[in-house]
């Protein structure tokens, strides 16, 4: 009991005697266990006004609705105020019974649109086949159509969405602790981030109980203090800050002409002529400057190069710069 007691202590005054930059390691992992899953399920909207669908689906499934509450009609009901939709949510980890789910509802059918309908009660499934939730409410298609100075931008009106509009009714299990141990995923692979989550942790409480195990996975054993305190543990590990570390990535959108860069991208000496410019780099230097993708960027939107010049001279040159180049 001396010893657990005094270990506390010390843990007490270390935690705020270190400091480290960047962000926490809440904010760059998550906890083995704890994680979302998919709902999904068909329904159907109504209250359109003469948006829905124009088929026989739709018309069956009312009369089978009606049945369901003992009302039996001669004939099919024929109407275009109404609409099949699938309808989707996603569950966070930990969530219980009686909370509520924000709902996206999608077309099936030729529907015009959702707008101002209302999704009759639906049962959502996870991939177990089960009903873990039921929605049902109004559905929103957004604002008004907006005008812009050139053209008038009109709403997508076959997918709509319902702020808690679903209601759980079975929580799906979830566990952080396995073999008195827990396992953080970092959201981007890295062996350098991962050795450096574990090396913060393990400074932290001054005992090696953290192992990076791979670049995406650090194991952390529970100290026996916290056995019956898990969730305090989990809080201290979370407040850890670490300096993340990434691969130089430049990433391309050729449609909107973006090029995104992270980090400092260095490029190496070459030559290339692309219509009007000739590009040089020599000694790693750019009109004196360190040979990187951002101050060549520059350089060549001073001589006039416009966005799909520049995307192409990068692309070219791409076996030479030093970072992953990503076109989408």
């Amino acid at each position: 009991m001396k010893t657990r007691l005094s270990y506390f202590l010390i843990l007490l005054i270390i935690i705020p005697s270190i400091s480290f930059s960047a962000v926490r390691i809440k904010d760059i992992s998550n906890f083995r266990g704890a994680r979302d899953n998919q709902l999904f399920g068909i329904g159907l909207v109504t209250g359109l006004s003469g948006t829905g669908d124009s088929g026989n689906v739709t018309s069956e499934m009312i009369s089978n609705m009606l049945v369901n509450f003992n009302i039996y009609l001669d004939s099919q009901v024929k109407t275009k105020n109404s609409a099949v939709v699938m309808v989707f949510a996603d569950i966070p980890p930990f969530y219980k019974e009686g909370m509520r789910l924000d709902v996206t509802v999608a077309a099936i059918g030729d529907s015009q649109s959702l707008e101002n309908g209302v999704l009759v009660q639906t049962p959502l499934y996870g991939a177990d086949n089960r009903v873990y939730a039921v929605a049902q409410g109004n559905v929103l298609t957004g604002g008004t159509n907006v005008r812009t100075t050139s053209n008038l931008q009109n709403r997508y009106k076959v997918v709509g969405y319902i702020p808690e509009g679903a209601i759980i009714e079975k929580e799906i299990p979830a566990s952080i602790v396995k073999d008195n141990t827990v396992t953080i995923h970092l959201k981007q692979p890295d062996v350098t981030t991962a050795s450096r989550v574990s090396s913060a942790i393990n400074s932290t409480f001054s005992y090696k109980i953290a192992q990076a195990t791979d670049p995406s996975s650090i194991r952390i054993a529970v100290p026996d203090f916290f056995e019956d305190d898990i969730i305090s543990f989990l809080a201290l590990i979370e407040e850890i800050e670490v300096v993340p570390d990434a691969k130089a990535k430049i990433v391309i959108n050729e449609k909107t002409g973006t090029i995104v860069l992270g980090g400092n991208v260095e490029i190496a000496d070459f030559t290339e002529s692309y219509g009007n410019f000739n590009i040089s780099i020599e000694n790693n230097k750019i009109n004196g400057k360190p040979a990187t993708v951002s101050t060549l960027i520059t350089a060549l939107k001073s001589a006039g190069a416009t966005p799909q010049d520049i995307i192409a001279i990068i692309q070219t040159a791409s076996p030479y710069i030093y970072g992953e180049l990503v076109v989408m």
